[in-house]
Order: C-alpha cells, then sequence, then structure tokens
C-alpha cells in the first residue's frame, strides 16, 4: 500500500476512487470535511444518505460521490472525545469499518481526512495514531493508495510522526 499525506483539499481528489467523510450522526452538511464534502457533491448526497441516518458511533455506510469526481463516499462517524469515554474505542470501530466497506467494494484508492479531530475533538496525535495503526494492520487488504488529505503543515507532521512510529513508509 503506498501512503500519502498531502495539504489537500479531501473534495477535489479526482484520481481517488473513494473519499471518506467524517460524518455526523445526520449524515448531513456539516462543518469541515463534511461540509467540503457535501457541497462539493451537491445536494443529491444529503437526500440520498437520509436513508442510513442516524448513523452510529464506529459504523460506516457507502453512497455514490455525485458531483465529487469520485465513484464513492465512505462516511463514518466518531465520537466527541470530550463527551464520550470510550471515544478512543469508537475511532477505531470507524476505521475498521471503513476498511470493511473498502474490501467488500474492492476499492484500490481512498482519500482520508483527519478522522474526529473537527467538531469531534479527537486530539491529533491521537487522531493520527489511531490511523497509521489502522493502516499498518490493513496494508496488504487490497487498497493500494491511501492518501489522508490535511489541512496544514502541523497536521501533516503528525501523520508523518504517527506512520514512522509504526514503521509504514508514506511519501
Amino acid at each position: 500500500m503506498k501512503v500519502e499525506v498531502l495539504i489537500a483539499n479531501i473534495a477535489s481528489q479526482a484520481d481517488i476512487e473513494a473519499v471518506v467523510n467524517s460524518a455526523n450522526a445526520n449524515l448531513r452538511l456539516g462543518s469541515g470535511v463534511a461540509g467540503a464534502i457535501h457541497t462539493a457533491a451537491g445536494r443529491e448526497l444529503e437526500d440520498y444518505c437520509q436513508q442510513y441516518a442516524p448513523l452510529a458511533f464506529g459504523k460506516a455506510v457507502i453512497t455514490p460521490a455525485f458531483k465529487l469526481p469520485n465513484r464513492f463516499v465512505i462516511h463514518t462517524r466518531a465520537a466527541n472525545y470530550i463527551l464520550e469515554e470510550n471515544a478512543e474505542e469508537i475511532l477505531k470501530q470507524c476505521f475498521e469499518s471503513v476498511w470493511q466497506i473498502a474490501n467488500e467494494h474492492s476499492i484500490k484508492s481512498l482519500a482520508l481526512p483527519a478522522i474526529g479531530t473537527g467538531v469531534f475533538k479527537v486530539p491529533l496525535e491521537l487522531a493520527a495514531a489511531t490511523t497509521a495503526t489502522s493502516l499498518r494492520a490493513h496494508e496488504n487488504d487490497g487498497v493500494e493508495l491511501v492518501r489522508i488529505c490535511v489541512t496544514d503543515t502541523k497536521t501533516q507532521n503528525a501523520f508523518w510522526d504517527a506512520l514512522e512510529n509504526v514503521q509504514l513508509a508514506y511519501c
């Protein structure tokens, strides 16, 4: 598996088969990643998602990408780190749910955000470490490219450090 950590808009990854949305329970337009993905995909995405709402903590669902340049959106719901005592376990389950869907649909490339670090307040280092550990555990599952899309150099550096800690090569 090739892993990239780029400062990039997750909603503009035209060469990626599926983007992952750090979703809210109602799978609606929100702030951060959910806002960017829903805005770029158009109203059809939000309408389509309603059949899956409310999305439980740690679960994931797959939808068409509509106006996004991708084939799919995989929506997963983290928990608020401050309000939920098992938020770290829920974050791990988010990744397991995403991997399960990616494998079921033979997805070869994924774009991931820093899941949970926005309104859910997951500490950056924890989110990066959880992502890196999950990537390491699933590096031979069939996904050939994972692009982690971040918004700034601080976040990019945290993900690079986490990937180095699990001895997973990146570019």
